[in-house]
């Protein structure tokens, strides 16, 4: 099983942390954001890992070759221009044609001990083109989901929701970061440039695809995308709770 680790963003959020530096290496407790994503994923049996560069792209490579990949196998796909999450994926997506097998798409800031195992067989179960963990807590968007957790829409605060197919029941839940999605999806995204992988998704199901939620309230999971934010992870993360959040459920 392979990854790909999203971590291209400017990092605006994070200012003035990022002034000087990728978001990817920015530390929470001694560690950046990209060690911590990258070790998760190695805890969890993966090696072979794409990453995408764009803010202080140079930096990121020479720490990881600093580092000697932390022991994996790391391309780069570098963005002369910020992408965004969908139009990086399309673009990296030459790493994951040479397999059927699902991989993972990860945001570098955000850290969890969601329960990869689990969810890969929950994504392998449902034959959806994608799995996205999600949880219900409060946010300022919102994925929709129906009954049987499949993607219907989404809602952004202030603005009406947006439907991709009709359904009785609408469930809100806080998108995590993360998701699971097999080879196939890669050759239905026919969107081109700068693009968010949502509109895809919602494209997608509108057209009958499965994009499915994988509850994941019981796990712990931050968003380490603001000061205040990396903060409050540091004051949570003792020394048990950072070994859980490395891959121990």
């Amino acid at each position: 099983m392979k990854a790909m680790v999203l971590a291209a963003g400017l990092g605006t959020r994070l200012r003035p942390l990022t002034d000087d530096r990728p978001k990817a290496l920015v530390e929470l407790n001694g560690r950046t954001l990209l060690k911590i994503t990258l070790e998760r994923l190695k805890a969890f049996g993966i090696r072979e890992v794409i990453v995408n560069a764009h803010h202080f792209a140079d930096r990121l490579i020479d720490y990881l070759a600093a580092h000697n990949n932390f022991g994996m196998q790391i391309a780069i796909s570098r963005e002369d221009v910020l992408l965004d999450t969908g139009g990086g994926l399309k673009q990296a997506a030459w790493f994951f044609k040479s397999s059927s097998d699902p991989f993972i798409l990860h945001n570098v800031d955000v850290i969890s001990n969601i329960d990869f195992e689990r969810m890969l067989a929950f994504h392998n179960s449902s034959s959806a083109v994608a799995t996205v963990a999600v949880q219900a807590r409060d946010s300022s968007r919102y994925l929709l989901f129906d009954y049987d957790n499949e993607l219907v829409g989404r809602s952004i605060k202030n603005s009406l929701p947006e439907i991709a197919r009709p359904s009785e029941h609408l469930q809100p839940f806080a998108f995590c970061g993360i998701h699971i999605i097999s080879p196939r999806l890669l050759d239905l995204i026919t969107e081109d440039g700068v693009f968010s992988i949502i509109p895809p998704y919602l494209r997608l199901s509108a057209a009958r695809e499965k994009i499915v939620a994988f509850r994941a309230d019981e796990y712990y999971w931050r968003d380490l995308g603001t000061p205040e934010h990396l903060a409050e992870a540091a004051r949570e993360l003792t020394p048990t709770t950072e070994k859980r959040a490395k891959g121990t459920p």
